[in-house]
């Protein structure tokens, strides 16, 4: 069992919320609902992980956090 961090943004010229996981090629999806977003994402990494070897699967990222920043313009 994997236990996968996918980063969720709202793109605001379609309004689609679009995913992306950091570390697995190929692994992005977009959707009109987070809820549809989430299953749209498990799929896609479940098809990722399906195509990686062992050893790819070992190096796969450790999620630690996020930061947001504020800077001037």
């Amino acid at each position: 069992m994997y236990r996968i961090t996918g980063y969720v943004e709202k793109d605001s010229d379609t309004g689609l919320y679009v995913a992306v996981v950091p570390g697995i090629h190929g692994a992005h999806t977009q959707a009109e609902t987070l809820d549809e977003l989430q299953k749209n994402l498990k799929e896609v990494v479940e098809l990722c992980l399906e195509e990686m070897d062992s050893e790819a699967k070992k190096q796969l990222p450790e999620f630690v956090g996020i930061q947001q920043i504020e800077v001037a313009s």
